[in-house]
């Protein structure tokens, strides 16, 4: 018997998971993706709102959709209005409105740093919403809030992604996110927490859900949640626009089909009923 020797095979490679799951990840905006690995500085303005970068990182954010640092701070007296503005006045000077909150004795540095994330979030939210405009930077613009921890892109779009998977799994639904609310009549009427009951106590048929978040000084993205559970409770809906009698060109509407069907006879009743008493 001849015995025959071979060499031992290569050793199969190691699939890195984690470095795969960073290949995979394509971000929320591409733009913003570039803009981090360029280590870019400056402020990324979209359809809804702006995103300031600092050397790649996210250090604010703002959008018409979410309240503002300054309505967070003073809605519910953590600060007074007149010591913010007293702030930003001093900001001139060439430091943040947020230094001189901490060097006053206003807010303590990690009750800043809490709100000032809390913010960013919320805001960035409504910033990445999907658009068909295009975003523009512009390079070399920081912010001056004042001491800040930035957030990297990466954990800012997948929070992003999240919060849209949340809603969706709440109420698939968006027609109640930004026009104004009615109040329904549910067919079974859930018990409500107290943050609903608040909510519900603002809607009105004329204000929207940034309305009601700015009203009671809350965060946005956190109104939205309460109102899509309202919504599929049934408690509220979506102010419906008037359907247009005329189409976009100005012309009369096209055909339905309704019009070769033959008149209701409960409605033509009404008509006559209706031209009767006008004549008396």
């Amino acid at each position: 018997m001849t015995t025959v020797r071979t060499t031992e095979p290569p050793s199969l490679p190691v699939r890195d998971k984690a470095a795969a799951r960073e290949r995979a990840w394509s971000g929320v905006s591409p733009m913003l993706t570039r803009l981090a690995d360029e280590h870019a500085t400056g402020v990324l303005v979209r359809e809804r709102g702006t995103l300031h970068l600092v050397d790649g990182l996210v250090v604010h954010a703002e959008s018409p959709a979410a309240p503002g640092l300054d309505t967070l701070l003073t809605a519910h007296g953590a600060l007074a209005p007149e010591v913010w503005q007293r702030a930003l006045t001093a900001a001139g000077t060439g430091r943040g409105p947020g230094h001189h909150l901490i060097d006053g004795g206003h807010l303590a540095p990690g009750a800043l740093e809490l709100c000032h994330l809390t913010a960013l979030y919320d805001a960035a939210y409504f910033v990445l919403a999907p658009s068909s405009t295009p975003g523009r930077f512009r390079y070399g613009t920081e912010s001056r809030l004042g001491p800040v921890r930035p957030v990297p892109v990466p954990a800012l779009e997948r929070e992003t992604l999240r919060r849209r998977e949340l809603l969706h799994r709440i109420w698939p639904d968006p027609a109640a996110d930004e026009v104004p609310l009615i109040r329904a009549a549910p067919v079974a009427a859930p018990a409500l927490t107290r943050r609903q009951r608040t909510v519900l106590t603002q809607v009105d048929g004329a204000r929207t859900a940034t309305d009601i978040a700015r009203e009671l000084g809350r965060l946005a993205f956190h109104t939205l949640v309460d109102v899509r559970r309202l919504t599929a409770a049934g408690f509220v809906s979506p102010q419906r626009r008037p359907a247009q009698p005329q189409s976009a060109r100005g012309g009369p509407p096209p055909p339905t089909g309704l019009e070769q069907l033959p008149p209701d006879p409960h409605i033509t009743l009404l008509k006559r009923l209706r031209d009767a008493l006008e004549a008396l």
